[in-house]
């Protein structure tokens, strides 16, 4: 009998970095994965779904950013505790203007926004 894999839940957030250092996107994308999965308790996955081990979920992230190619990767699934981790960065987000303090290493005025959403899957 072979395993399928089926979804657990979707989880939306958003991340806004103020100082957007060279326009690095990887402090938005660590933000916007936190706020999605900071207020959830997925104790269905134990209780209903009877996952005994938190490091067999799968967890996919889709991130949009303005910058895709200025994210670090690893750090950014280094946000999620458990779960097999893959990362798809696709253009998106938003870039809004702020205010530029070079005593705080900033390039630019710009504000980073990224969103996020995290699919948790099981086998079932």
């Amino acid at each position: 009998m072979s395993e399928s894999v089926k979804r657990f839940i979707v989880q939306i957030g958003m991340g806004v970095d103020q100082h957007g250092h060279d326009n690095d996107c990887t402090d938005a994308a660590v933000k916007a994965i936190k706020n999605a999965i900071s207020n959830n308790c997925l104790c269905g996955l134990s209780e209903i779904c009877d996952l005994k081990n938190p490091l067999d979920m799968i967890v996919n992230v889709l991130i949009s950013c303005p910058f895709p190619e200025k994210i670090n990767k690893k750090k950014v699934l280094r946000a999620l505790p458990f779960g097999t981790k893959s990362l798809e960065v696709i253009q998106g987000g938003m870039i809004a203007s702020g205010v530029m303090i070079k005593e705080l290493g900033d390039t630019s005025d710009n504000i980073i926004v990224c969103n996020a959403a995290i699919t948790v899957l099981i086998k079932v």
